[in-house]
């Protein structure tokens, strides 16, 4: 008996490990490209106060990378309905300025408005609202959210908010599948990326289509009864909760403006700046509690670069070394600029897939496979996206007056080595290894080898110019 019980669980290993290496094997055979594409979104859904558009996510290079990637405009005075996702999120704030509020479980609700403010507003008294942090936002932010925290957004500017998220859906935090699924506390939204799902297998529950027109977030499935003794109200105000018909979609507009408790936009920046002032501390667990940790960073701005050439270039790094958070997540970034000719050096991420967003400009790219293959050689324009595999060798030159980009690095330490200049794998060689590696003289080798001084970023030469267009 004894040992067909040892039989019965060796086979039930052996069965759930190669069930796990066949689902490894699938996912890595998914990088196995012959053609990158620079990508425009292939879905467009229209809001009341703004636009959602998604790329497809079951694309190859998509499902190499295990991401997807939406783009959301916000109009002004447009609120961003409340959500979370099964899979952690990094937002990168092209462009306008509002704030938003992230709601994480069991955290005290530490923004209270006074007793005057509650009283004055409507003329009578009533419960003084209180609720999570705030966090403003301007362009060139980056924030993070956690898989499963729920969120809002609104534009409290006067221009549209432009923003950027990548959905890691390979990430362990997401336990469910690679369909980046969100999921509406509130409004009538319809899926970005339900379209993208064949056959409609990733319909919510066993609801049917015209259900699913009617009402779409997650109080539809539940009895009204039991929502209303849930929150310990009326059964009329608990049908309410479940946005029946409600045609104004993931995106709404605040006629009156949203008037909630915050602190003004100079405190929030001082705050932010004695924060910056702690991190050069070491992490040990106690600096930043799981309710109180930093969830965004601007990478945009000059002073913020970890390379700066005048008239080329700059790059600026995101990991989890500045924002700890990042650590929980896997996941990184990084804000690049090209000016004019300028060129990102050749080189490859160590250990993430990388997933380039053209913020503005434009540049020729070239990307290179393990076989020496080339898989991307284009132009990527404004608002496309392309994504360079890990290892594969990426080049990039301007070819408008600023080339702007930003990537995001399935890693949260994503390490880059480059293939030319100061700090690369050639000029760590030594000459006698090249001049025979490459069959040239040593005269040649010390060429290759120093001809390059700068590091990261160059600008072409007119010489290199012409041979290029020769």
């Amino acid at each position: 008996m004894a040992k067909s019980v040892l039989i019965s669980l060796c086979l039930l290993v052996l069965f759930h490990g190669s069930l796990a290496y066949h689902q490894y094997q699938q996912q890595q055979n998914q990088c196995q490209l012959d053609r990158l594409n620079a990508l425009e979104p292939d879905n467009s859904v229209q809001c009341e106060a703004g636009t959602v558009e998604s790329w497809n996510p079951n694309r190859d290079e998509f499902q190499c990378a295990g991401v997807a990637v939406v783009r959301r405009t916000i109009e002004p005075k447009g609120l961003l309905l409340p959500s979370y996702s099964n899979a952690p999120q990094l937002i990168y704030i092209v462009k306008g300025t509002g704030m938003t509020g992230t709601l994480f479980p069991g955290c005290p609700e530490t923004f209270q408005e006074s007793e005057e403010l509650s009283g004055g507003r409507s003329g009578s008294s009533r419960t003084r609202d209180q609720h999570q942090k705030i966090h403003h936002f301007r362009q060139g932010d980056i924030i993070v959210l956690p898989a499963g925290v729920a969120h809002w957004c609104y534009n409290d500017g006067n221009e549209p908010v432009i923003a950027v998220s990548l959905l890691d859906t390979t990430n362990s935090n997401n336990q469910l599948d690679m369909n980046p699924r969100n999921f509406y506390l509130a409004g009538n939204p319809e899926d970005e990326f339900q379209k993208f799902q064949s056959g409609g297998e990733r319909s919510r529950g066993s609801r049917s289509e015209s259900q699913r027109g009617s009402c779409n977030n997650l109080f539809c499935g539940l009895d009204s009864r039991l929502i209303s003794e849930s929150f310990n109200i009326d059964e009329q105000l608990a049908r309410k909760l479940q946005s029946e018909n409600d045609n104004r979609g993931s995106i709404v507009r605040i006629e009156g403006g949203l008037r909630v408790v915050r602190p003004p936009r100079t405190e929030q920046e001082r705050r932010e700046q004695e924060e910056r002032g702690r991190e050069g501390r070491s992490i040990n667990g106690l600096e930043e509690t799981f309710c109180t940790m930093r969830i965004r960073e601007n990478i945009a701005h000059p002073s913020r670069a970890d390379v700066y050439i005048p008239e080329v270039g700059r790059v600026s790094t995101l990991n989890s070394h500045n924002l700890p958070i990042l650590r929980n997540l896997q996941l990184s970034a990084s804000h690049v600029v090209l000016e004019n000719n300028a060129v990102r050096l050749p080189h490859w991420h160590v250990n993430a897939h990388s997933i380039l967003y053209a913020i503005r400009g434009q540049a020729r790219i070239q990307i290179v496979n393990e076989n020496g293959n080339s898989v991307f050689d284009g132009t990527v324009k404004e608002r496309q996206v392309l994504i360079v595999p890990q290892n594969f060798v990426v080049v990039k030159r301007a070819e408008s007056e600023r080339f702007e980009y930003v990537t995001f690095n399935t890693n949260d330490n994503a390490m880059t080595s480059d293939l030319a200049g100061r700090t690369s794998a050639i000029r760590a060689m030594p000459m006698e290894v090249l001049a025979n590696a490459f069959r040239v003289s040593l005269e040649e080798a010390e060429r290759i080898k120093f001809g390059r001084q700068e590091t990261t970023l160059t600008r072409s030469s007119s010489r290199s110019e012409r041979r290029a267009t020769a």
